[in-house]
């Protein structure tokens, strides 16, 4: 079977796994769309994005528009003639002529089990809510935001042990093997789309820094669930002292006390809401990461890193 003409759009690493899988694949990239290089790091130098960057290894055309309102810019996409799009967190709406330009529709590669965790981090928030599984999701795109029909759907655990950055890894890994799966049995029309269930919609917002500050008010599991999830981003930390350090590594503790006291005798080990949290291992700013009792040997704690807030001081 011949491959199809495709027009890609992802920004992230995330993205990247399935970009080089419909190379693979035998497909026809004709052009990447991706979010327009940004500023980073102290200087402020643009930097191109994950998927602009593997594009241009692979001698694909990109594009990079600031938005695909204007009629000019959808007229670009459709003068294309793409069989199909690929959609992988590229972070830009699709209009409707967008969306319906391609002779098989826009695909989105969705790093859940839709309709759960739709919107912005799904990841993470399958992992601070405790879920047991999540998964991805092959979605025929419609206006909504991720409420398509479901193509393909295939679920991965999580367990105790599970991280941010795992479960990013090993879902898009996943989703690069669905999205070439769908694509060929799409093709040749064997596959059902099946609507979403209005029951059990969850929305993922978008992770801030601020979201990483550990609240000792909580319970130990869902701090325990916050350091792993936000690994490696925004990363979770307490301040001491007006020093932010952030926690790499902890677990769920016996005993307690008033929540954010530290128990004698137990390490690094902070009293919170149900239990106590163990951090195992953690870093200053600008330093190299340490386990806790390195940290303690270098650090004067104080007995306390609870505010009046409840938070940290």
């Amino acid at each position: 079977m011949p491959g199809l003409r495709l027009v890609y759009m992802g920004t992230p690493d995330f993205a990247v796994p399935a970009l080089d899988a419909l190379v693979d694949g035998g497909h026809e990239i004709v052009a990447v769309y991706t979010q327009p290089p940004r500023p980073a790091g102290r200087g402020k130098k643009e930097v191109k994005s994950a998927v602009h960057r593997r594009a241009e290894t692979l001698d694909i055309p990109v594009r990079h528009p600031d938005s695909l309102k204007s009629t000019e810019e959808q007229a670009a996409f459709a003068a294309l003639g793409a069989d199909a799009a690929v959609v992988a967190a590229y972070g830009l709406i699709l209009p409707a002529p967008v969306l319906n330009a391609p002779r098989l529709g826009c695909l989105n590669i969705h790093a859940s089990l839709l309709p759960r965790w739709r919107g912005a981090a799904p990841i993470q928030r399958a992992i601070l809510a405790g879920d047991p599984e999540t998964g991805v999701s092959i979605m025929a795109m419609d206006e909504g935001l991720d409420t398509g029909d479901v193509l393909l759907a295939e679920a991965v655990p999580i367990t105790g042990a599970t991280t941010g950055a795992a479960l990013h890894d090993t879902l898009a890994d996943l989703g690069a093997r669905l999205i070439v799966e769908a694509l060929v049995k799409l093709d040749i029309g064997a596959l059902t789309p099946v609507p979403q269930p209005e029951k059990g919609v969850t929305y993922a917002a978008k992770l801030t820094r601020a979201e990483g500050q550990l609240d000792w008010t909580k319970k130990s599991v869902e701090l325990e669930r916050q350091v792993r999830a936000f690994d490696p981003w925004p990363g979770a930390w307490f301040e001491v002292a007006g020093e932010r350090i952030k926690v790499l590594s902890a677990e769920v503790a016996e005993g307690g006390g008033v929540p954010g006291t530290l128990l004698l005798g137990e390490g690094l080990t902070v009293a919170c809401a149900t239990g106590a949290l163990r951090i195992t291992r953690l870093q200053r700013a600008g330093k190299e990461p340490v386990a806790a009792e390195a940290f303690l040997r270098g650090f004067d704690m104080p007995a306390s890193v609870r505010s009046e807030s409840g938070r940290t001081v």
